[in-house]
Order: structure tokens, then C-alpha cells, then sequence
């Protein structure tokens, strides 16, 4: 089939006019070339160029083609790590958005009682936020006061240079609201990056590496302790290893994939997963979810127990929600790249550290700032 004629905006949403469309296909393209050189050879040895990974808007995808959802849970893994107990880690990932790694951060809302009545979800990643805050700032205002809070005003989310704030009040809190992911390794950006790298086929010492945790050690494209990372490299990698040609679906995103409810009961017996509620993204392609029960039912998000433990925590919750990420691969038995024999090393001659540590990792630096919408658009 023919090469696609562009990029479309995450979860199929609707909100960019055309300007911002193009703006869009621009970024990702231009992120997925990016990726395919890889870092400076000269810098970072071992992990340039990466030939089986495509631009779907510049290569065709074959007729044999592939796609391949990679899901992981939605809970913080470093913080179930460290904690003691289910009450400790639970209370720990709901403090703090930096620490809600895994795509999915949340925030909950409680009654004057301290129960918990609403809980929501975003896996929307923050680049497409700043697009939008460029091309329609009174659509971000209006998408605030939808899904957050009526009363939310310009001056809320923009400051006095009109530029959007993606950490502001009710996109930087664990009880106000979550718009979007502001976790520093939240991004697309990240995901982009880390699938083109875990494309590379590594073949150590005479041994083909084939394991998560192997991988991402060796190619360093993400973080071994997450849950996300080292599966998704490790699933992306068993493409490349079929001699495929490997990008990754259109829309580029993060989705939630599920909410398991075995266990869960409540009050009236009616079904917890009827209180999962898809607020943006297409049915196929969710990035917005709230976990609310209708106020006429008579009882709370607190009051429904899962695994006859009442929820007192949004984390509670997220145990029991999956992201994907869907990969699409062509082209099988047929590439002639070669494996690499070694792992992503530094080179000996003098690096800036700061370039360092953006060749090295898989994830932007804290700090991300989109390029301005007129560089996208001055580019077509």
C-alpha cells in the first residue's frame, strides 16, 4: 500500500483545524525521522542509524504487514518496588504525579467526608497539548472547563506572555484535576524513541539477546525499573528480529486498553465497569477516562470495594488498568540490516553533558517545550 499521506492527531480527536493538522503530521514525522538516525555516532557508538524503523508517511507499508499491541499496568512500578505495603504505595502514587510514570497519571476527588467521588484519567500526552495551546487557546480554555472545571479562566493556564503552562494548577495537581501527562518521561517523544532504538537486533559476545531486561540494559532506551519500557522494547525488538520493517501505528499515542473489574463489588450490584467512562479519544483509541458513579445511584466511588477492600485510593484503581501501544511491522525476513555486536557505549572524546544525557536516554529532559506552531507550518 501506499505510503500514508499524513500523521492524524492522537485517539482520533477533533480539536486542531487545519493548520494545526499539518502542524501535527510535521512534528511526528519529523520525530520519527529523528529517531531512525539515532544519536550522534560520533557521541553515542552502537546505536545509529536504526534501519528497520519507518516513516509511515515516506515508506510504504507492505501487503504482509503486522500490527502489535504491547499493554503493560498502569500502576508505577518503582513505587510498588519501594513500598511496604499495599496502603503505603497506593498512598504514594497518589501524591505526586511525578511519580506516575507508566503514560497513565490520575487525580481524585473526595467529598467533605474524605471518600472519594470521582477519579480521572489521562494518558494524553503533553506535546499535542502545546500544539493545540498554540493554534486554539480558547479551545484548551473550553476543553479545561469541560473536563476539569467550569470556572477555570485564561490567566489559569497562560501566563502573561499568553504562553500555555502545562504545569498549572489544574494540570499539575493529584486532587484538582489531570488534563494531560506532565511527568517528565511522559512523552511522545519518548515512546517514539525508545521503539526505534528497540529496533536495533544486538548480537553480544555470539549471543543474540532476546530478554526486556537485556535489552534495554545493553541498548539503554529506557528505564529497566518501569513496567512500560523494557516490554515494550523487548516486544518491539521480537519484530525486528523477524527481519521486519518496523513504525509504529497511526494514530501515534498512548491508550488505555482496559479496566479489570474481577473482584470489585458494589453496593448495589450492579457493575463497577459501568462507572468507567470514556471522556476523549475514539472507542478504539481512549485517552480520557473518569471513574464516577451517577449521583441518583446513592452511593460513591468509596464505597465500591475491590477484593472486598474499600477504594480509598484512586491508585487502587489503576492496579487494575492497562496502556498500550500498538506497533506495526512489514516487510518480514526481508530486511538486510545487520545486528549490532555491541552495546550503546559512550565515546571517549569529550561530551557536553547535558547532549550526553540526551543522546543516552530515551526520554526528553525535563523541561520539554514544544517548537513553535509557525516552525511546523514554515516546514511543509
Amino acid at each position: 500500500m501506499s505510503p500514508l499521506a499524513s500523521y492524524g492527531p492522537p485517539g482520533h480527536l477533533d480539536d486542531l483545524d487545519e493548520t494545526g493538522l499539518k502542524a501535527w503530521n510535521m512534528f511526528i514525522s519529523g520525530q520519527v525521522d529523528n529517531s531512525i538516525t539515532g544519536p550522534d555516532p560520533h557521541e553515542v557508538l552502537n546505536d545509529s542509524p536504526r534501519g528497520q524503523f519507518y516513516n509511515l508517511t515516506k515508506t510504504d507499508t507492505a501487503a504482509d504487514a503486522q500490527e502489535a499491541s504491547v499493554t503493560w499496568t498502569a500502576f508505577p512500578r518503582l513505587v510498588k518496588i519501594q513500598s511496604l505495603s499495599d496502603a503505603q504505595r497506593w498512598q504514594r502514587a497518589d501524591a505526586s504525579r511525578d511519580v506516575q510514570d507508566e503514560y497513565c497519571e490520575w487525580s481524585v476527588t473526595r467529598d467533605a467526608a474524605g471518600k472519594i467521588t470521582k477519579v480521572l484519567f489521562t494518558c494524553e500526552g503533553p506535546e499535542y497539548w502545546h500544539l493545540l495551546a498554540q493554534s486554539n487557546p480558547a479551545e484548551v480554555l473550553e476543553l479545561y472547563r469541560t473536563h476539569i472545571n467550569p470556572d477555570i479562566q485564561h490567566s489559569d493556564l497562560f501566563g502573561a506572555t499568553g504562553t500555555y503552562n502545562p504545569r498549572n494548577r489544574w494540570n499539575d495537581s493529584t486532587t484538582d484535576g489531570a488534563m494531560h501527562l506532565i511527568q517528565p518521561n511522559n512523552t511522545l517523544g519518548a515512546e517514539i524513541e525508545l521503539a526505534a532504538a528497540a529496533t536495533i537486533v544486538r548480537v553480544v559476545d555470539g549471543h543474540e539477546l532476546t530478554t526486556e531486561q537485556e535489552l534495554i540494559n545493553c541498548s539503554k532506551y529506557g528505564a529497566p525499573e518501569r513496567n512500560s519500557d523494557p516490554h515494550i522494547g523487548g516486544s518491539v525488538n521480537a519484530l525486528a528480529r523477524q527481519k521486519a520493517d518496523v513504525s509504529l501505528a497511526d494514530p501515534v499515542g498512548l491508550y488505555f486498553d482496559g479496566l479489570a473489574t474481577d473482584g470489585w463489588a458494589t453496593p448495589d450490584g450492579s457493575d463497577p465497569k459501568d462507572y468507567w467512562i470514556r471522556q476523549r479519544g475514539s472507542a478504539t483509541h481512549p485517552v480520557r477516562f473518569v471513574y464516577e458513579v451517577p449521583q441518583d445511584k446513592g452511593f460513591t466511588v468509596g464505597d465500591i470495594k475491590i477484593n472486598g477492600k474499600p477504594i480509598r485510593f484512586g491508585a487502587q484503581i489503576t492496579d487494575f488498568i492497562t496502556i498500550r501501544l500498538t506497533g506495526v511491522a512489514c516487510r518480514f525476513g526481508q530486511s538486510t540490516t545487520q545486528p549490532k555486536t555491541a552495546c550503546v557505549q559512550v565515546a571517549s572524546a569529550p561530551v557536553e553533558p547535558a547532549a550526553l544525557a540526551q543522546s543516552l536516554s530515551a526520554t526528553p529532559a525535563p523541561g520539554y517545550r514544544a517548537a513553535p506552531l509557525a516552525t511546523w507550518a514554515r516546514r511543509h
